[in-house]
């Protein structure tokens, strides 16, 4: 790439876990327990969704493809992080590095997505639920989830090359347990102008349309069940909806506060702090807070658990 031509940066130091010299093992032993549970979390909605025939419905497909993201997701920052723990070093290659904030772009963008068409889904669900299943077709899933992948892809790749195109000169130390974007500009000696242009514009739109949307399927979604006689009715209607709401709470709350203000008012801290919540903890709370209060996945994943312990 041009950009690693230009620059006389041909690796970084990822200073995330070396900023807290008290604690290392304890903070190493923490993001440890935090992957493994995302990992097996995840794992275990995929394999009983898989395994269960009556979850095979739309709220259950995008859950799983949920599931499926937010395990590489995990897997593209923390592993790394912990390997340069075990091994005593913090460096990333120049090369490395652009890699690693392309897929953290692209699972990003896929969460958001995802997260976008459960909305509709839970919309469609509440607001027409006669209609369900003629609506919510499985080519209707499968166009909605490929069209996805392609636009998270194509986001990615634009702000990797646009960051390829950058210069880096003397400071490489990423003050950051993986490379993100905003870290990467504050260290080129180049003019990232027009990185923070399409980051406040392309950047903004490809996630706040999608907010805006799952707003807008809330928003019929209580006009609906508003209208709802009785009150367990209206408690039914929103327990399905409420796990949902709250991981788009957190996802969107934490993505806003880490790249939708200009540069200039970001700290390493604060930074660190709000990334560690979309990237780590998130993914790991998903499967927790999808699985509570859901006795169809509860019974699936009291299959898939006594099934391991028969056959062990």
């Amino acid at each position: 790439m041009r950009g690693a031509n230009q620059s006389s940066v041909s690796e970084f130091l990822l200073l995330g876990l070396s900023r807290q010299p008290q604690q290392p093992q304890l903070l190493f032993m923490l993001f440890l327990s935090m992957y493994l549970a995302t990992v097996l979390g995840n794992l275990l909605i995929l394999l009983a969704i898989s395994m269960d025939s009556h979850l095979h419905t739309p709220m259950y497909f995008f859950l799983s493809n949920l599931s499926f993201v937010d395990i590489c997701f995990s897997s593209t920052t923390v592993p790394k992080m912990l390997a340069n723990h075990i091994l005593g070093t913090e460096t990333i290659s120049f090369s490395g590095c652009l890699t690693q904030m392309y897929f953290v772009f692209m699972f990003v963008d896929m969460d958001n997505f995802l997260l976008t068409v459960m909305a509709y889904d839970r919309f469609v669900a509440v607001c027409h639920p006669l209609h369900y299943l003629t609506k919510m077709t499985p080519q209707l899933c499968a166009l909605l989830v490929a069209g996805s992948w392609v636009i998270a892809n194509l986001n990615a790749l634009l702000h990797t090359l646009l960051m390829a195109q950058l210069s880096f000169c003397a400071d490489n130390a990423i003050p950051h347990f993986f490379c993100d974007v905003t870290p990467l500009l504050k260290l080129s000696c180049s003019d990232t102008y027009l990185n923070e242009v399409m980051i406040l514009t392309e950047g903004a739109l490809i996630m706040i349309t999608p907010f805006v949307c799952v707003l807008a399927s809330y928003v019929h979604i209580t006009r609906a069940v508003l209208r709802v006689p009785s009150t367990k009715g209206r408690w039914k209607a929103f327990s399905t909806c409420g796990s949902h709401l709250a991981v788009v709470s957190l996802f969107y709350g934490t993505i806003i506060a880490v790249y939708f203000n200009p540069l200039s008012s970001h700290s390493s801290e604060k930074d660190t702090a709000a990334t560690v919540m979309y990237t780590v903890v998130t993914p790991m709370l998903n499967p927790f807070i999808y699985s509570l209060r859901n006795r169809d996945l509860n019974r699936a994943l009291g299959k898939v658990v006594d099934r391991r312990r028969f056959s062990v």
